[in-house]
């Protein structure tokens, strides 16, 4: 039986780059992370969630992974992770890692094979498409940056998709190789003592866009067995997705408890904003209403903020605007049309009282609460770093 350590847990977000600097060149690294694990225990934190660690073009905030099995060398090396991990766990803290699989980069080993020679075995390793269809704008993830979701390559001849930037092309996760590659990659950080993965843009796994003859039953079913690999490799791993959907699709994540454990609360999270905005809790009680019951061993985790943009995207017009008024008046702290690149204090105009009855709501939901860096000394944004860079600044000390 699966130990709920979950349950009880207080996570810790953050960013290994920005974190702590132990050599003074300008970067966050693992061996600055494990000099502060006597700081993050005092907190209280019990889990640390570590955004991508992975060697990297950097495009995206480093979500375009070119070596899934090995770490930045701007952030150490394999043996100061293990350090990392071995400290982590001599003051009881678990460590959950970002698993990006829904794109590589397109600087990755598989897709240099892929584009290079039409019958490389990673050629099927992503979704191609010598006349993709228009793509509706709804698709898009980056609209001020992208047009499409099909990116033309003139060594492949031929088109593949990619939901987030065109350096960042889709997996096919149709392919039983692909499938196959991912529990390797989940097995490896397994065998180095990592407690979990949290799931990057977990709709984009299961969804099947421009794969023929993608079956949504099938697609889906592959939550199932990367649960039943994690839970066979380790019986008390966790797998936290990121899943921003609606009420009706959380059960596809959940199903009886055997797919994911934890889903981020998106839905509670936007509504919790509305009741700040409005300065009254009917709109938080209206969030609650509608999530769906959850199976006994699956879990929600709240937060305030995050490392993205604080999405609005499950509200309609009226409410999202009511929110951008009390909170993003202006254009410049709004992003994507349905989002604010602003952490919470700039948007409670730094009254402290106001910062801290918004994290007493958080530890009071129902659900494990995770904090982001730097919450816990009230840090501000920096508006003038473009898009999402905003919250995403160098933790002060």
């Amino acid at each position: 039986m699966k130990e709920l350590w979950y349950k009880n847990a207080i996570i810790y977000s953050l960013d290994v780059e920005t974190f702590m600097d132990s050599d003074g060149d300008g970067v966050g690294d693992f061996p600055g992370l494990t000099n502060r694990l006597d700081y993050l225990s005092a907190l209280g934190i019990t889990c640390l969630w570590l955004l991508p660690f992975y060697p990297s073009p950097n495009r995206d905030n480093g979500y375009d992974v070119m070596d899934y099995y090995n770490i930045d060398p701007r952030l150490g090396t394999l043996g100061d992770f293990v350090e990392f991990m071995h400290q982590a766990g001599e003051r009881g803290m678990r460590v959950v890692i970002d698993l990006v699989v829904n794109h590589t980069s397109n600087q990755h080993p598989w897709f240099l094979a892929a584009r290079s020679d039409k019958n490389s075995r990673y050629r099927n390793y992503y979704v191609w498409s010598e006349n993709p269809p228009k793509t509706d704008p709804e698709q898009l993830m980056f609209p001020d940056v992208e047009d499409s979701i099909w990116e033309y390559d003139e060594q492949a001849n031929a088109y593949y998709l990619h939901h987030f930037y065109k350096e960042q092309p889709d997996l096919n996760i149709a392919n039983p190789a692909v499938r196959e590659e991912i529990c390797k990659i989940m097995g490896f950080w397994l065998e180095l003592g990592v407690s979990g993965f949290r799931i990057d843009a977990a709709p984009f796994l299961i969804k099947g866009i421009g794969i023929e003859g993608a079956d949504p039953e099938h697609m889906q079913a592959f939550l199932t067995e990367m649960e039943e690999f994690v839970s066979s490799r380790q019986s008390n791993a966790v797998l936290l997705a990121e899943a921003n959907v609606d009420p009706d699709q959380i059960p596809i994540y959940f199903s009886k408890g055997d797919r994911m454990h934890i889903l981020f609360n998106f839905l509670l999270n936007q509504y919790m904003f509305l009741a700040l905005a409005r300065q009254e809790s009917s709109p938080l009680r209206d969030g609650l209403k509608i999530l769906p019951d959850i199976p006994p061993v699956c879990q929600w985790l709240n937060f305030v903020r995050h490392h993205d943009e604080l999405t609005l995207d499950r509200i309609n017009s009226s409410k999202r605007k009511e929110i951008f008024a009390a909170f993003a008046p202006d254009e410049t702290m709004q992003i994507f049309g349905h989002g604010i690149r602003r952490r919470l204090p700039p948007m409670m105009g730094g009254n402290r009282r106001r910062i801290e009855l918004v994290y007493s709501l958080l530890f009071t939901l129902p659900g494990t609460p995770m904090l982001r860096y730097g919450e816990e000394i009230g840090m501000g944004d920096d508006l003038s770093l473009e898009g999402r860079n905003s919250v995403r600044t160098v933790m002060q000390c």
